[in-house]
């Protein structure tokens, strides 16, 4: 199938690069000429496991394309998929100008029947704000084309985002008529070979599933928080109370980890489009406004136990920062609980020395040559003389360090560890000061 993705940031990159990997010629649109030159190049403009490599294949084998031109765009694909940026406006509301202008500029260039298919994440009521751009643009150029829309919300996890497209659990799609249902049954097809993926449902079921998913994920993690710091006041260890929580299949495991907030490109902005939405039509979420206001105090913690431990005034301290992503296997920088520690230490005087395997550029992107922050290689050159280390992200590497060396390599050996990877008796036997999200 002929396929136009409009957008290649992560929903959209890894998107049509899946397409193209079973056998789709897929061309992606981008007006960012730097974004696309990257990619005609051989590069990708984002870190994400797996996809680098995808995308060398299916370039080589002349099945995905890059272009900056939007009529070549509109005419290449029966199906055009919308997967432009939805930025929070200052209200909490989905900014929604680049889906429209992408429905604008297929109703301006369409010579034929297009399936316009929404896979950024929209609030509800998108596809009838997509739909009436589309009109609006034909009915200017008195045309007849005929067209349908439809909502496909994707569930990609950042780190895990080829995987998760490649073998999906589910594969959500909204429409209003069977000629475009079959379609997206077409066109997912090679993704559900050994068994039924696809659910199929009114378009605005469809968007409100993409929230609703994020919401509920978003919820667990911020209740665990919030129990976490319950646990620690009480002297009980969180993570026994995980495992004795999930062993009910009502519960499960998954996204139970306390830790120190949630971050990212989705959850965040997610939540507030939620909240927002729901405060328009009169049905306050009384929860989802509580998720948010916990993770907000959440991303404190760390900075609330260093100061504890040290006092306000921080200045002629160091403090090493292991994990600066805001989840491990992305470079991805928005919402990182990391930012809200460092500018913390900074505001009290502190030095920052940082490791993030991935994140390292866009950390120097954001804070450009901070006086107070240096980024290195490894993260043993983190420690050298640092008063104290924070454990902020996940990453595997951080997961087995050699702890003689970091014992010796510390002034203090102090270890705030925002993600509880290590086990508090062993580190006690170990010689270190353990503080940890809920554990004593």
């Amino acid at each position: 199938m002929k396929v136009t993705v409009i957008g290649t940031g992560y929903v959209g990159l890894v998107s049509g690069t899946c397409l193209a990997e079973v056998g789709n010629d897929v061309l992606c649109l981008d007006v960012d000429a730097k974004k696309i030159a990257i990619l005609q190049g051989g590069g990708i403009p984002i870190y994400e496991p797996g996809l680098e490599d995808m995308v060398k294949r299916n370039v080589a084998a002349g099945r995905l394309h890059f272009t900056t031109d939007i009529e070549a765009a509109v005419h290449h694909g029966a199906i055009q998929f919308i997967a432009v940026g939805t930025p929070p406006d200052e209200d909490g509301s989905a900014d929604l100008q680049y889906v429209v202008a992408a429905a604008r500029n297929i109703g301006k260039h369409m010579t034929e029947y297009k399936l316009v298919v929404d896979k950024s994440t929209v609030p509800v009521g998108t596809a009838d704000k997509v739909r009436a751009a589309l009109q609006e643009e034909l009915d200017g150029r008195a045309s007849k084309l005929k067209f349908s829309v439809a909502s496909n919300p994707e569930f990609l996890k950042e780190g895990a985002a080829v995987e998760d497209f490649m073998r999906p659990d589910r594969i959500v799609i909204g429409t209003d008529n069977e000629d475009a249902t079959q379609m997206m049954r077409n066109l997912y097809a090679p993704f559900q070979r050994n068994r039924e993926r696809l659910i199929s449902m009114d378009i605005r079921s469809a968007e409100l599933t993409k929230y609703a998913a994020n919401a509920m994920l978003a919820t667990r993690i911020s209740f665990m928080n919030e129990l976490a710091n319950l646990a620690e006041k009480l002297g009980a260890d969180i993570e026994n109370v995980r495992h004795g929580i999930g062993s009910d299949p009502r519960i499960g495991y998954h996204f139970l980890y306390p830790g120190c907030g949630y971050g990212g490109s989705c959850f965040p902005k997610d939540v507030q489009a939620l909240r927002r939405t729901a405060g328009e039509y009169g049905a306050p979420m009384h929860v989802i406004d509580a998720v948010e206001v916990a993770n907000d105090a959440q991303k404190h913690v760390l900075l609330d136990k260093i100061i504890a431990r040290f006092g306000n005034d921080l200045h002629g301290k160091t403090f090493a920062v292991w994990g600066l992503a805001f989840k491990p296997n992305t470079d991805d920088m928005r919402e990182a609980p990391s930012r809200v520690l460092m500018e913390g230490l900074w505001e009290r005087g502190a030095k920052v020395v940082a490791h993030d395997p991935a994140a390292t550029h866009e950390t120097h992107r954001i804070y450009g040559d901070h006086p107070q922050l240096q980024l290195v290689d490894t993260p043993m050159a983190a420690l050298q003389g640092a008063d104290a280390l924070a454990i902020v992200t996940e990453w595997k590497v951080f997961r087995s360090p050699d702890f003689c060396a970091v014992k010796a390599a510390l002034k203090t050996p102090l270890i705030f560890d925002g993600r509880n990877l290590y086990d508090p008796a062993s580190m006690r036997e170990a010689g270190f000061e353990y503080l940890a999200i809920g554990r004593q």
